[in-house]
């Protein structure tokens, strides 16, 4: 390690210290600087390293965040949205889950539509975007090979989504984006000892079930190009979806309430 990797490291201890002496000791920001620091995978963190190091033509220029990326967006969120992973070319380069992709053009372009965030790109951390009644996050913390995590990469991660779950105590829905989020979600919920008072139901497009009297979860076909290229999952598809979880999010109302 020369001197300014040294530097930078040390500088990088020092805020994450920081953290932990002015901030509560479980609070939304600490848990991100514990992700930061997570290296509980070494197979992800060997391949975010590589992707990293080894970049893209496009995104030459750029310095790699390459860590593992924390959540993100509004502390007293009525929705969470619960994706897969980090991008390697997406969140593995600029640092905030969903932004510099194209699954994030989509994801955000749909909330600036339905009044939940600021602005509907997202290119960089540092960016200006803000979310309003919606906090992200995802089932692995750390963009894995060929987009798919080993299960106990995500058994590794399922601390930080406990976490999640007893700080973002005004979530009504939470809004899986795909099946990997979908059984995160439910066995999160387990861990957490729902009663899931109507059953578990399988994952689909558009499906519901509640995990608490409170709580919801509701599916969506993950928001990737595989899925928006082939029109699987269309705008209009997803705008719906999206209004049902704001309704229900933003009001309290719970999703069995309505007539869809």
């Amino acid at each position: 390690m020369d001197g300014n990797e040294s530097a930078e490291a040390e500088g990088g201890i020092a805020r994450i210290e920081y953290v932990k002496r002015v901030l509560p000791r479980d609070s939304l920001p600490v848990l991100a600087s514990q992700v930061v620091g997570c290296d509980r995978c070494s197979r992800l963190r060997e391949y975010c390293g590589q992707i990293a190091r080894d970049k893209r033509k496009a995104f030459a220029d750029w310095e790699y965040w390459g860590k593992p990326v924390p959540g993100f967006g509004d502390a007293k969120a009525g929705i969470w949205i619960v994706g897969l992973a980090p991008a390697a070319h997406g969140a593995n380069r600029t640092g905030r889950v969903f932004t510099g992709d194209r699954s994030g053009d989509f994801l955000f372009a749909a909330l600036h539509r339905a009044g939940l965030a600021n602005q509907a790109q997202s290119i960089h951390r540092e960016d200006g975007l803000a979310l309003r009644g919606i906090y992200i996050s995802a089932a692995a913390r750390c963009a894995p090979p060929a987009n798919k995590p080993l299960p106990e990469e995500i058994g590794n991660c399922s601390e930080y989504l406990d976490r999640e779950w007893e700080m973002l105590r005004d979530v009504k829905v939470m809004l899986a984006l795909g099946k990997i989020g979908w059984d995160a979600i439910v066995s999160l919920a387990r861990r957490r000892k729902c009663d899931f008072p109507e059953g578990i139901k399988p994952f689909g497009h558009g499906a519901q079930m509640r995990l608490t009297e409170d709580r919801w979860l509701l599916g969506s076909y993950h928001v990737s190009q595989q899925n928006t290229f082939t029109r699987k999952l269309t705008t209009e598809m997803f705008d719906e979806v999206v209004k049902r979880a704001r309704e229900s999010g933003g009001t309290g109302m719970g999703l069995g309430d309505r007539m869809f």
